[in-house]
């Protein structure tokens, strides 16, 4: 059987979130039907890869001014032309796999500049929408470079033999401008060890990339809402997990709100937490801290955004605004057994879901013929 080629905009062998997270777990899944290797961006392309797999590509820094001239040139966003790399397109034309697999639309760019366009397969996982992001955090700028976005996200799917996205809405999205070839790939994670929720102290958890704008925003808001979250609760402390942001200037948090930064040992620091919390008011594609939680069986507290399609999936509520949130936090502080019990109840939907090996049907199905 002949290979099929992931295209990776970052190094599945060092590097660190949620969207390459998923996309090590997609070609895990992949693998259980057909041979897969990768071609993937890397600031260590000068270093031997440890995965003889993984074919590293070296990734260039930004050059804005260049970029501009070429957007303003080529008509299509930024973004897109930021993975346009003419050593990826090389690479690409070096391979003869029977597919490819692009990870985000702007991945497709060199494969539509290489000698594999309209010859070789190509499959699409959107992993989540650059455009809402930009609208959402990148003020004036984003807000007008969003549109040529959404332009070239639909112009990538249109190339893609099918297309997968991580939430159902873009499913709909996808459909009705005739990409008839979409799927929802609502995976999950594998069942990770059980989190003892039953003995847990008063402690919450806020994960997550803070160089990742939408977190970054999320984080602020905690900053604001823990006070009320943990008045009159003793002993109520919530830590802080993940990256920090480049440009973020540490001010004095409110009591009880510790920011730990990368977790040397993550089990070590969920397995003592009560919940976590994901306040994350701007959304897309697939919420890693929600599958993260539930494979360990630990509560979530989340908005619409934060949560996505898997919300109803895991049958989990949705608590949007800050009156809903506080009294959902508070209600795990102060019942430990209903936290407990929510915990158990997502550990084994989560644990039934991969027994029956429905994540694994979901990829072999996007990527059948």
């Amino acid at each position: 059987m002949s290979t099929t080629t992931f295209l990776l905009a970052k190094d599945p062998t060092v590097d660190h979130g949620g969207d390459i997270a998923l996309s090590r777990l997609v070609m895990e899944l992949a693998r259980a039907s057909r041979p897969v290797d990768a071609i993937c961006l890397s600031q260590r392309a000068h270093e031997p890869s440890p995965n003889r797999s993984v074919l590293r590509v070296p990734k260039p820094p930004v050059a804005l001014p260049w970029l501009i001239f070429r957007s303003l040139r080529e008509r299509k966003s930024v973004v897109h032309l930021r993975y346009d790399v003419s050593a990826l397109r090389d690479a690409i034309d070096e391979r003869e796999p029977e597919l490819f697999v692009a990870e985000h639309n702007y991945m497709v760019e060199a494969f539509l500049g290489s000698r594999h366009r309209g010859r070789t397969p190509l499959a699409l996982n959107t992993v989540n929408s650059e455009s809402i992001v930009w609208r959402s955090t990148r003020g004036l700028g984003g807000r007008i470079e969003a549109p040529r976005i959404v332009a070239d996200e639909v112009r990538t799917a249109l190339a893609a033999r099918a297309v997968a996205t991580y939430d159902r809405d873009e499913v709909d999205f996808y459909r009705g401008r005739g990409v008839n070839r979409a799927h929802w790939l609502d995976i999950t994670l594998p069942p990770a060890q059980q989190a003892p929720v039953a003995d847990s102290g008063s402690t919450l958890v806020f994960l997550g990339d803070r160089t990742w704008p939408p977190n970054q925003e999320a984080f602020e808001l905690l900053i604001g809402w823990w006070p009320e979250i943990a008045r009159g609760i003793p002993n109520a402390s919530l830590l802080v997990v993940g990256k920090r942001a480049d440009r973020w200037k540490p001010r004095p948090l409110p009591d009880g709100m510790t920011d730990i930064g990368f977790a040397d040992d993550l089990d070590a620091v969920l397995n003592s937490c009560r919940a976590l919390l994901a306040p994350v008011l701007t959304g897309g594609g697939v919420r890693v801290k929600l599958l993260e939680a539930a494979s360990r069986g630990l509560p979530v507290v989340g908005t619409a955004a934060a949560l996505g399609s898997h919300a109803e999936l895991f049958g989990i509520g949705v608590n949007d605004s800050r009156e809903e949130f506080v009294a959902q936090c508070r209600r795990f502080l102060l019942d430990r057994s209903a936290a407990a019990a929510e915990g158990e109840r997502l550990y084994r939907v989560n644990a039934d879901r991969w027994v029956q090996q429905v994540p694994h049907k979901r990829v072999a199905e996007w990527l059948a013929p």
